[in-house]
């Protein structure tokens, strides 16, 4: 039985992991430790609650007294964790750009504090979930990012991230802390907070308002579904070498019009639900992930196709008004 310490787990991708986790692993104890920010939602694993292989703590990486509470055992119906899977983050570039201290904190501090935990009790394996953004912008013919890629980070959020990369890679080199790494590219699915791209499009138009499009809509990025993503994790966890890092990608890249008109065709509506709007400040042009590392070293590549992704995310926004409604 593994003893997983998931932060982050009421998030996006760390809600869609621990669901993931349980289902092909309902042997192994799950901590769940959020700290309930706005895009946290407890509520999302409610069926967990109460079961002797889950708990959930509320609580703040950056809280380091209760970090350390809860590896020495403070916390006695808790097992000590042998697997730290490290979402916790702020995510959203626009709000970096407007509140950058907060990004700093959490994706810099954070990483820090859970690494040390990591190191003092026992040198605990950890896989530290990260981002292509941190590699910068691609020009249209680039080639795209690879493990190799030099780091290029653009706004605070990127930066915050690349940061934290480097820290859990020193620590490997320095103290010898068992960790990996991977650096993912867009992600998109069920249970994700109606404020990215595909969430926030389809919820705007099942309430019959128009879609707000940076510039016009020319950036690309490279489409993951989260379930996709989780699988990779878990490739990751059980066969990937310590102190390496993989690049994951869903090999769809799309311009962010492209998106919004297969979103649109989803709901049999036309581009006259489309509101172009100032350009985002240091908005990279594109992102694009080089996944052959992964494919060829552990097996893994996307199942998911971007057209059937889309639609099981419509479907799912569609049956779960309740969940995004109490969140915009």
């Amino acid at each position: 039985m593994r003893k997983l310490f998931v932060t982050g787990g009421a998030g996006f991708i760390g809600v869609n992991f621990i669901h993931y986790w349980k289902k092909h692993h309902p042997e192994d104890f799950i901590v769940n430790f959020d700290a309930l920010t706005y895009a946290g939602c407890r509520e999302s694993q409610a069926q967990y609650e109460g079961q002797d292989f889950y708990y959930f703590v509320h609580g703040n990486i950056c809280d380091e007294h209760l970090l350390h509470e809860i590896f020495t055992g403070v916390y006695e119906c808790l097992p000590k964790p042998d697997l730290i899977v490290h979402f916790a983050a702020e995510s959203h570039v626009d709000r970096s750009i407007n509140d950058p201290s907060s990004f700093m904190k959490t994706n810099v501090l954070g990483t820090q504090a859970l690494l040390d935990v990591a190191l003092k009790y026992g040198k605990i394996r950890f896989h530290h979930v990260s981002t292509d953004e941190v590699f910068g912008s691609l020009g249209p013919n680039d080639a795209p990012f690879t493990e190799k890629t030099p780091y290029d980070p653009r706004s605070p959020y990127s930066a915050s991230k690349a940061a934290s990369d480097h820290l859990v890679r020193a620590y490997h080199e320095t103290y010898g802390l068992p960790v990996t790494i991977s650096n993912c590219s867009n992600n998109y699915g069920p249970y994700q907070f109606p404020e990215k791209l595909i969430a926030l499009a389809i919820t705007n138009l099942i309430q019959e308002k128009k879609i707000p499009v940076y510039g016009k809509g020319e950036n690309i990025r490279d489409w993951l579904h989260v379930e996709d993503h989780c699988r990779a994790i878990e490739t990751v966890i059980l066969k990937g070498e310590i102190g390496e890092t993989y690049c994951i990608g869903g090999e769809a890249e799309r311009t962010n019009l492209q998106v919004i008109r297969t979103i649109l065709q989803e709901f049999g509506m036309g581009e006259e639900m489309v509101e172009f709007v100032q350009d985002r400040a240091g908005h990279d042009f594109r992102y694009a992930m080089d996944i052959s590392k992964i494919r060829r070293e552990l097996g893994w590549e996307p199942k998911m196709s971007f057209e059937e992704g889309l639609k099981q995310t419509v479907e799912w926004y569609r049956r779960n008004e309740e969940w995004w409604r109490g969140k915009i």
